[in-house]
């Protein structure tokens, strides 16, 4: 297993590391869409939906995100829909959070397929967004997410429930214990500071979403941090609400020794449009 998933995040990063350091962002916006298309077909197989269905699913959120890219607004501010889209997130995250697992299937299936959709296509709208802004401020959002799942899991067996001495949340993902979550907070909270403090020392010419941050004072960094590395928790919890609720183990086996898309960019889908909704709101 082991193996399989080294080989299977070399081919990865292979394919997706020079897209995104391509002078322009078309390459990696392509080759995205076609994860995000997987991700609609996991969704419509999350929610009992057959093959064919699945793959309508997956269709209609390559199509949303190729008109987006044909109208052209990745390369267009949208502050007013990161500020909606963040606040949906919120509410709609800690809902579901709190109705848990029994909750899930009480929502209306259109609705969890359009809500699902929607999230699909809206986070890699930010993606692109991101992107046309810089490398620099897409990845300073994707490694924080990524960090913030290292160092929980770091954190977590470490520590275990030594502090707090109960799970993050036992009836949706039994694995997550508050003290993993608190590690992989402090660790984001340290990497926007040391981001920070890199950029300065570079005079990057694309500022991070930490340096932008930075600029309405320290404590704006921290909390804007602490803020986006709470709801990519919420965005991994989401997800393993769902599977659980579909008997899934994985969203699929896409990903040889990672299992599906959706298992890989879980914690993104709140956290992109909440980066923006941050960086816009930072702009003003």
């Amino acid at each position: 297993m082991l193996k399989q998933r080294i080989i299977t995040a070399v081919v990865l990063l292979a394919i997706l590391l020079p897209a995104l350091f391509w002078p322009t962002p078309q390459p990696f916006l392509a080759i995205t869409l076609v994860l995000i298309a997987a991700g609609g077909w996991e969704w419509g197989r999350l929610n009992g939906l057959g093959q064919g269905a699945s793959l309508a699913a997956g269709a209609i959120t390559l199509g949303l995100c190729v008109l987006g890219w044909v109208l052209g607004w990745t390369a267009q501010p949208a502050s007013a829909l990161w500020l909606v889209v963040g606040a949906a997130w919120v509410l709609a995250g800690a809902w579901l959070v709190r109705a848990g697992v029994p909750g899930w299937p009480r929502i209306p299936l259109a609705l969890r397929l359009v809500a699902g959709v929607l999230a699909l296509a809206l986070a890699w709208l930010a993606m692109a967004q991101a992107r046309v802004i810089g490398v620099n401020f897409l990845l300073s959002v994707l490694v924080l997410v990524w960090v913030a799942d290292v160092f929980a899991y770091i954190a977590g067996k470490t520590m275990g429930m030594k502090i707090f001495g109960r799970k993050l949340a036992p009836t949706i993902s039994p694995g997550k214990s508050w003290e993993g979550a608190l590690g992989g907070v402090a660790a984001v909270v340290v990497l926007a500071i040391a981001w920070t403090f890199a950029d300065s020392a570079a005079h990057a010419q694309v500022p991070s979403l930490y340096s932008r941050l930075a600029s309405m004072g320290w404590l704006v960094l921290v909390i804007g941090a602490i803020f986006l590395a709470a709801m990519s928790v919420v965005g991994d919890l989401v997800e393993s609400l769902v599977k659980r609720s579909a008997g899934f183990k994985d969203s699929s086996q896409l990903l040889p020794g990672h299992g599906g898309v959706l298992d890989r960019v879980d914690a993104l889908l709140p956290t992109l449009p909440l980066a923006m909704m941050l960086a816009s709101l930072a702009q003003r």
